[in-house]
């Protein structure tokens, strides 16, 4: 069955070869470019065989080469996100609920990426020089990678040669398990880990439709929304973020939450937290559901009280197994050693700081520094009210907001950083302009990935590149403004709702996860 507008301006429902080839077949395509362009420009370890490879050293040896590379991942990131915005306005107008199919997109689009170098990013071959310094009997919270023997033919980035890992216990038992099973290979090591980063997706896309369907959200808008996001895609398969695995056990935790089962939630969060420390942030969350819809403040705090046990007996058992004690405490501030104008504080600083330069009255490092502390309070005081007044407003969607305010409060944005909270707000349900500042966000961050994707250069963002990126802010432009669908989708219309419960069953349902407090007697 073919597309048929219906009188209520819905779409009907396609076949399921008719959906293959709208939505499937394009992303596939893309993705395939991303894996294809990946061989020229992809981050390869300096001591890999792989370099040698003819096709592999004809692409990176050669100006042309590099150029048929770059545009290819140019061609198939933009396939990607046109792909994922037609299959968004098919999700959101028409009667298109089956998430089988969007797992079936998940996994088709996914595939092709799996056999890609690390692009966008080459962390993962820190988190593979940090197991080696394990496997040596070092401590990767007070030696950086360049105690390693050999650690920049790794591919190791020099800017976090001599940085702690800013890694909990857990990640550091995974990293050790790499390291001795690759046996010194650090590409064989990063496909490991892109398993591990594989493995979180996995999770987070089953706890987001999950945790949508225990709000009253659309499984399908959800899948489709966050799995399926290109960002997802392009960060946490084919730059292996170990962001992926931390934010897949938090959204599970979530659901064991609601489905009461608060204990098991909170070793969840725990091993998150063992992941990235940043994942404990969700933790008074955790003990907010845990204490019910209508309990007060003190009620809260006994639960708050038993989630940190939990945790501290996660993290207890798994600095015993690492033997590295706190020392990811000393490490927290180790990402913040990067200025990126993506974060509000460090931008306005660095502008202040520029005025104060010409004008000397002050430098740019002290104006940076005072903005990002600035910011860093505000994100403090909001958080502390929604954990201390969570009344009105899901738990859910109070964790996704404090994640989402660390991340633009906090001192470096990083674009996969916003995926920390996205699955958690989605699933509590988005406004109309909250549902487009994802999608217009999701287009521009797809953009900056561009810039920053060669391993050839660190970005791209140069004179003489400059050709290149009006290239690629045409391509993105295109493909956002291709058709009417996808300009309706970004821009939104009179009358579209967002991302919220279509029936008065699911708004029950929503309403049932809103923090009330205790219930007030009324006065004599």
């Amino acid at each position: 069955m073919s597309l048929t507008e219906q009188n209520t301006g819905r779409i009907g429902v396609e076949s399921t070869s008719a959906f293959a080839l709208r939505y499937v077949v394009p992303g596939v395509v893309g993705s395939l470019l991303i894996t294809l362009g990946s061989l020229g420009v992809g981050w390869l370890p300096l001591n890999s065989e792989v370099n040698n490879w003819p096709l592999v050293a004809a692409l990176r040896d050669s100006t042309a080469g590099t150029a048929i590379s770059k545009i290819a991942v140019f061609l198939g990131v933009a396939l990607l996100l046109q792909s994922w915005l037609a299959l968004g306005f098919g999700v959101m107008h028409s009667n298109l609920r089956d998430t089988r199919r969007m797992w079936g997109t998940l996994v088709a689009w996914s595939l092709p990426l799996l056999a890609s170098f690390p692009l966008f990013s080459r962390d993962v071959y820190s988190y593979f020089a940090q197991g080696v310094l394990l496997v040596d009997g070092k401590d990767p919270y007070t030696s950086g990678v360049v105690a390693v023997p050999g650690w920049f033919g790794t591919g190791a980035d020099p800017l976090w040669g001599e940085s702690p890992a800013p890694y909990g216990p857990l990640f550091l038992v995974l990293e050790r398990g790499v390291a001795n099973f690759a046996q010194g290979n650090p590409l064989l090591g990063a496909y490991v880990f892109r398993v591990i980063a594989v493995a979180g997706v996995l999770l987070m896309a089953w706890g987001v439709a999950r945790l949508a369907q225990l709000h009253g959200i659309s499984r399908s808008k959800a899948l489709w929304l966050v799995a399926l996001n290109p960002l997802v895609l392009m960060h946490f398969i084919v730059g292996v973020h170990n962001d992926a695995l931390m934010v897949g056990l938090i959204t599970v935790a979530f659901v064991l939450a609601l489905e009461r089962k608060p204990a098991a939630a909170a070793v969840l969060i725990g091993m998150a937290g063992a992941v990235k420390p940043i994942g404990l942030l969700v933790l008074p969350f955790i003990g907010i559901i845990w204490a019910g819809q209508r309990a007060g403040f003190w009620s809260r705090v006994v639960k708050w009280v038993w989630c940190a046990l939990i945790v501290i007996a996660v993290f207890a058992g798994l600095s015993l197994i690492t033997r590295t004690g706190l020392g990811w405490l000393d490490a927290l501030a180790t990402p913040g050693k990067v200025r990126t104008w993506l974060s509000p504080p460090t931008a306005v600083g660095m502008v202040v700081g520029q005025v104060g330069r010409w004008t000397g009255l002050f430098d740019v490092d002290a104006a940076v520094a005072a903005m990002r502390m600035v910011g860093q309070l505000i994100a403090l005081a909001f958080i502390a009210w929604l954990v201390l007044k969570p009344e009105g407003r899901s738990a859910t969607r109070a964790a996704g907001l404090a994640l989402m305010a660390t991340v633009f409060l906090g001192p470096v944005v990083q674009p996969w950083y916003v995926l920390w909270g996205l699955p958690l707000l989605v699933a509590a349900g988005l406004r109309r302009n909250e549902f487009r500042i994802v999608l217009l966000g999701t287009s521009l961050l797809t953009l900056h990935a561009l810039a920053t994707s060669s391993s050839t250069q660190d970005t791209f963002l140069e004179v003489s590149e400059g050709l290149g990126i009006l290239l690629v802010a045409a391509i993105i432009t295109l493909v956002m403004f291709t058709s009417p669908r996808e300009r309706r989708l970004l821009l939104g219309a009179p009358g579209d709702p967002g991302l919220l419960p279509d029936n008065p069953v699911a708004a029950g349902v929503a309403a049932s996860r809103i923090i009330t407090g205790p219930r007030r007697v009324p006065a004599a």
